[in-house]
């Protein structure tokens, strides 16, 4: 009897040992670093469960113990995350857990798309357009479409979007990305409108919105726009016509092939400030913080003309005597 009790106590061990020796095993092969030799984009595609994403991996060869992963989810099922929809960046060494609780993070690869400050509703768009893995749901839509499927139906949309740098994953949509510019735009707006100075010849956000458009297709010379908002200021206090060529480019869309002509300034386009009196009826462009910053904040002075140097800034005159010689100077004879 005292044998049997030995050999009993001595198989109960060695089943001790073989069960440790086994988990650790088991652990060694969850840790194991996965077989990649290069950073490697993988994608858990949309509904994806644990063991469809597990048999993916290693049919790929990059888990190569997916027994491993499937006791798991038998074993310690808690410890698995909660993959998420996506793509990310699978890295050398990293090792089998560690993929496993990148593929429930929000660690997504994401790609930037930019846009300048001074471009158009129209580029805007052709750019979500062009922009790698990125949905369009737009595409073929009018621009008064678009703006219903953002909830802003009958709102022109030029101007309305903030120019930036966006970054999006694979599985967003362009409209995903035009939500995000307007709510900024609408967010920057109301942060500069709130700070504007007293006694500007514009009433509301909106006409400081159309203004700032103005300045930023005016200059890109950052320390000009305070200055260049100044002149429009005034003229538009005097009651004198703006004359901007960026709001004639404006109006003559498509037609316009770089260059305008004497009849172009004098047609009678709703967006013609040679034409039409005070602020053009829409924004002209996306203008960014420091254009609305100027807009509302424009440089004192008695500057009430400008014309280009033609190296990006500009030529400023308080006469019209004055402004007629600086353009003899820099666009005549040039």
């Amino acid at each position: 009897m005292l044998r049997l009790v030995k050999i009993l106590a001595v198989l109960a061990v060695l089943a001790g040992v073989a069960a440790l020796a086994g988990y650790r095993y088991w652990e060694s092969r969850l840790e194991a670093p996965i077989a990649v030799e290069e950073t490697t984009l993988y994608e858990v595609p949309r509904g994806a469960g644990f063991h469809q994403v597990v048999r993916d991996l290693a049919s790929r060869g990059i888990l190569s113990d997916a027994w491993a992963f499937r006791l798991l989810t038998r074993l310690d099922p808690e410890s698995l995350p909660s993959l998420r929809a996506g793509e990310y960046a699978l890295e050398p060494g990293m090792s089998g857990r560690e993929l496993l609780a990148l593929l429930g993070s929000n660690q997504v690869v994401t790609y930037p798309v930019t846009v300048p400050e001074g471009w158009t509703f129209a580029q805007l768009r052709e750019a979500l357009y062009q922009a790698p893995k990125l949905e369009t749901r737009t595409r073929g839509l009018s621009d008064d479409e678009v703006m219903a499927l953002l909830g802003e139906e009958g709102q022109h949309p030029e101007g309305r979007f903030f120019p930036d740098t966006y970054h999006y994953h694979k599985g967003m949509s362009d409209l995903e990305i035009l939500r995000q510019a307007h709510a900024r735009m609408e967010t920057i707006l109301a942060e500069v409108w709130a700070e504007r100075e007293k006694d500007l010849p514009i009433d509301s956000p909106y006409e400081a919105l159309i203004l700032a458009s103005l300045v930023e297709r005016e200059t890109g010379a950052p320390e000009e726009r305070r200055e260049i908002a100044g002149v429009f200021s005034r003229r538009l206090e005097r009651g004198m016509r703006l004359q901007t060529d960026p709001t004639v480019i404006y109006g003559m869309g498509e037609r316009y092939d770089g260059n305008i002509s004497h009849a172009d300034l004098r047609e009678a386009t709703p967006y013609n400030t040679y034409v039409i009196d005070g602020l053009p009826p829409t924004p002209i462009a996306l203008p960014g913080r420091a254009a609305l910053e100027a807009a509302v904040d424009p440089e004192p002075g008695d500057a009430l003309y400008f014309v280009s140097r033609g190296d990006g800034t500009h030529h400023f005159s308080r006469t019209l005597r004055e402004h007629n010689n600086a353009v003899n100077r820099y666009i005549r004879n040039r």
